[in-house]
């Protein structure tokens, strides 16, 4: 285990938020494989599902983790890199029904979205219960996606990167037609005719020749995490970046059909021309840093949680290189960030908690929990 004083270089009083609080990080796991994600069920459990990149999904629960996985999938995926198991998501009424989903890289280096049910065992799935709902192509071995979520409209939200390599050489996120580089949407409640899923009515794309309606929208070059604001709807992005620049994009609830700019942007910058681009139509990112600061982004969460009254409404986000986390806020109608904290981790990704506080995964194997000093 690294020692939490070790971790931390550092941390901000007050950092321009609501009130003067100093920001630390509590250690709440440790010894995982490559986790890469967390999240809760929604069954008044409290417990917390973490996604290792092998293939486990292993079960936090009264501050243990639990020896037995609940699901392990490791004999079915490809691993590690950018591969892995990637995502999960559990159905908003989980309770009653018992499905999750999950999103991972197959043998082939393909991506797969799943469900499983939980077995008569609450701690552990059935691992013959798995139905494939998608399956994606990769052409590359990079920029594979991987996030889950439900928005507040019941539907399941897949994000999915631009294919790989390096400036989307087959121009895939500005591309309707493909799945790549995009956002979707899909209904896991019912089933159309060739699918294993429903197409939303509303989907911006639904009667657009030559588009996927799965699309809700498009331009992204790898949206590793996204959230739903729980208080306000609002979906936040964290947008893998190229060469230069990293960014977040902000999309209002309910507004589907934008275009975030990859490959013809990066960030708020051209990059495909390298100059004198398009921007008409374009929604460019709302918060950005350069390659001087970090080198890959990991969105997060806006914090709605009552232990950290500074951080209340603000958006926390990371940068996997660096190990630096800020917290943003709207100011002047625009979003303006203080750095929180600059650690020694490899922030892979954010988590919240039924109650909304939030927690800093470590590639490395640790899980923290952002908590008043």
């Amino acid at each position: 285990m690294k020692p939490l004083q070790a971790l931390l270089l550092g941390w901000v009083v007050g950092i321009g938020l609501a009130s003067a609080q100093t920001i630390g990080l509590q250690t709440v796991a440790q010894n995982l494989n490559n986790p890469l994600f967390m999240t809760y069920a929604p069954d008044g459990s409290s417990r917390l599902f973490i996604v290792e990149q092998g293939g486990k999904i292993r079960i936090l629960q009264n501050g243990k983790i639990l020896a037995t996985p609940f699901l392990d999938l490791s004999k079915g995926i490809s691993c590690c890199g950018e591969r892995g198991l990637l995502g999960l998501a559990f159905h908003p009424e989980y309770k009653s029904n018992g499905f999750f989903f999950v999103n991972y890289t197959n043998p082939q280096g393909n991506t797969v979205v799943a469900r499983y049910r939980v077995s008569s065992d609450p701690d552990r799935a059935d691992p013959a219960s798995g139905q494939i709902l998608l399956t994606v192509e990769q052409p590359y071995a990079n920029h594979n996606g991987g996030m889950l979520a439900f928005g507040p409209d019941g539907y399941l939200y897949i994000g999915l990167g631009d294919g790989g390599s390096g400036g989307d050489p087959q121009n895939n996120a500005q591309n309707l037609g493909s799945l790549l580089g995009k956002i979707l949407r899909i209904d896991v409640n019912r089933r159309e005719a060739g699918k294993a899923y429903g197409i939303p009515a509303d989907n911006p794309f639904v009667n657009r020749p030559g588009a996927r309606p799965e699309i809700w929208s498009y331009g992204w070059r790898n949206p590793w995490r996204f959230s739903f604001d729980r208080t306000t709807g609002d979906l936040w992005v964290g947008d893998v970046g190229q060469n230069r620049w990293e960014e977040i994009s902000f999309q209002p609830a309910g507004q589907g059909g934008g275009n975030y700019g990859w490959r013809i942007m990066e960030g708020t910058h051209c990059y495909n021309p390298s100059s004198g681009c398009n921007k008409e139509g374009l929604i460019l990112p709302v918060l950005e840093y350069g390659h001087d600061v970090g080198n890959s982004v990991t969105g997060g969460y806006r914090y709605r949680g009552k232990a950290i009254p500074a951080l209340q409404g603000a958006y926390l986000y990371a940068d996997f290189g660096s190990g630096r986390i800020w917290a943003a806020t709207e100011s002047g109608g625009k979003w303006v960030s203080r750095e929180l904290l600059q650690t020694r981790m490899n922030p892979s990704s954010f988590a919240e908690d039924p109650d909304g506080e939030l927690y800093v995964i470590d590639l490395g194997g640790l899980i923290y929990k952002l908590v008043a000093k």
